[in-house]
């Protein structure tokens, strides 16, 4: 018997007490800037306490609402630790996203078996951790749960074994959890969103064993448009939301001629990771500890960044696409009509 899910209502925005894993940089710190903005209360979490810092100085200096709490999240109960504060400040949580992240760019023979585990750590057990953490609270009185993981989810880059690796076990996990909280008919929003290649420090911090600073496949496109898909995600239930025209067409293409996919990235895919700024194997990087001075939420890959995706743009605008459906009706059916006259004819 297929059961039918319980109705999501997600409060509006400026209701919400939102927690931001991942907070002190790049995406994370983006959007827990833009929840503040549109008055939700914040609870911002990642390892960097400087960053943290920063970002709740910057969210009370605009009179947004906002808290820290330092935290690994590859340790349990250090996520745990930062539920419990959202709860004992604010006495409930109605969005958890889930943005922590780290790579690592080398060739799979020179990776080592704990760089690899602590990517893993990292990118999947920490939004597993997070999970842990938030559902018990979201199941009882309604939420969202998002998970930031990347286009790397749904197909496989070289030089990013690891960080693929953790990519596709983020979209295992959410697809079995989903279903099983459909069975149990939780009021719980769960959302995957998979970004194409954006300009974050995440490039900057990232150990590289190339001999440069490393970039990934262009388009390269800016923060903000996955800000856009997380502040949507936490008022909309939506399953999936992918971010950029590139990473569709790569994921579409995966889906289709994988092997097709397979030939041009065995060439081209390790070039285009390649820049032209030097970065020696051994060189600082944020995989075992956080990087001082790096409380940005752009990076520096972004000279030709895109701020707008049509794609995006399409994919977040529901009453865009709905009249966009209206119109191919009312056009199909025209052109149904004037064919059957011709056929009576």
């Amino acid at each position: 018997m297929r059961l039918r899910p319980t109705k999501l209502r997600l409060r509006p925005i400026h209701e919400q007490v939102v927690v931001v894993l991942g907070a002190s940089s790049g995406i994370g710190r983006a959007a827990a800037l833009r929840f503040a903005q549109c008055g939700a209360a914040v609870v911002v979490s990642a390892r960097s306490s400087a960053g943290l810092e920063s970002l709740v100085a910057e969210i009370r200096s605009s009179g947004g609402r906002g808290e820290a709490v330092v935290c690994d999240v590859a340790d349990v109960e250090q996520v745990q630790a930062v539920a419990d504060a959202a709860l004992l400040t604010y006495g409930r949580i109605d969005t958890w996203v889930n943005c922590a992240g780290v790579a690592l760019f080398a060739p799979f023979e020179h990776t080592t078996a704990e760089e690899f585990k602590r990517v893993v750590e990292v990118n999947l057990l920490g939004q597993v951790h997070g999970a842990m953490a938030a559902l018990p609270h979201l199941r009882r009185d309604g939420g969202s749960l998002i998970c930031v993981s990347s286009m790397g989810a749904k197909r496989g880059i070289p030089l990013q074994t690891a960080y693929c690796a953790s990519k596709h076990g983020i979209d295992g996990f959410v697809e079995s959890l989903r279903a099983e909280l459909r069975h149990d008919r939780s009021p719980v929003s769960l959302t995957n969103i998979m970004p194409a290649t954006i300009n974050t420090p995440l490039f900057d911090n990232a150990r590289t064993k190339l001999g440069v600073k490393p970039t990934a496949p262009p388009p390269v496109y800016q923060p903000n448009l996955v800000v856009d898909a997380i502040l949507h995600a936490a008022e909309h239930p939506v399953r999936d939301l992918i971010v950029g025209g590139a990473a569709r067409a790569v994921i579409l293409t995966e889906s289709l001629a994988p092997r097709l996919l397979d030939a041009v990235l065995s060439t081209v895919g390790y070039r285009l990771h390649y820049t032209k700024e030097l970065k020696p194997q051994g060189a600082p990087d944020n995989l075992d500890e956080p990087l001082p001075g790096n409380e940005t939420v752009e990076g520096t890959i972004g000279d030709h960044a895109l701020s707008r995706s049509l794609y995006t743009r399409w994919k977040l605008n529901a009453p865009l696409r709905r009249a966009a459906s209206v119109a191919h009706g009312a056009v199909a059916g025209a052109a149904g009509a004037a064919a059957t006259a011709r056929l009576r004819g």
